[in-house]
């Protein structure tokens, strides 16, 4: 049997139409996370060396302009992330309006680049390195409920959610473009 280069390029190009179908239809699912979740320690900022990406943060909004309803979709996950929490015994978060901010800029650059990565290349944690230990991503998930179950149903995001070093928490929801809802979730002690 003798192989040509168009029967070897054709079994790539079918292998890849499977492949991309494949994954087009498991993250069609009900919505879309990371394949997990990130956190780093509070020894790990590098050296007591702080990184704020002050101009990431005025080119991506404010909270102050977003949607009531979003404002409310981030609430209510806010609750239900502590209702999760209590029933396995752990205190409530606290929210920290600076992490809500940082959740903000964060759910804006997903849209671009969804990833743990920020669209610069820099660390998901830069936004405000001060305060910035843990994070969970999520996108098209149009309620709190959904987005909460789906990262609950996830090892490493409930790993975050779950974790008792964390205390304070932000979430933030922003709606791209595309009519699709991307959450941010950013966990601080």
């Amino acid at each position: 049997m003798r192989f040509t280069w168009k029967k070897v390029v054709a079994v790539a190009v079918a292998a890849v139409c499977v492949c991309s179908v494949a994954a087009y239809g498991s993250m069609r699912a009900q919505g879309v996370l990371t394949d997990s979740a990130v956190a780093r320690t509070q020894e790990s900022n590098q050296g007591g060396k702080v990184y704020i990406d002050d101009g990431a943060i005025a080119l991506a909004g404010s909270l102050s302009e977003e949607d009531p309803s979003l404002a409310q979709a981030a609430q209510d996950a806010f609750t239900q992330v502590n209702a999760q929490r209590a029933a396995q015994g752990l205190p409530a978060y606290t929210w920290n309006n600076d992490l809500a901010q940082a959740a903000y800029v964060r759910a804006q650059e997903i849209v671009g680049t969804f990833s743990h990565t920020r669209p610069d290349g820099s660390n998901w944690w830069t936004v405000n390195s001060n305060i910035m230990y843990g994070e969970n991503l999520g996108k098209n998930y149009s309620t709190a409920t959904d987005v909460v179950n789906a990262w609950m149903a996830s090892p490493t995001h409930k790993a975050n959610i779950m974790d008792s070093g964390f205390k304070t928490l932000g979430i933030a929801v922003f709606q791209g473009s595309d009519g699709h809802w991307y959450w941010a979730q950013e966990f601080g002690y």
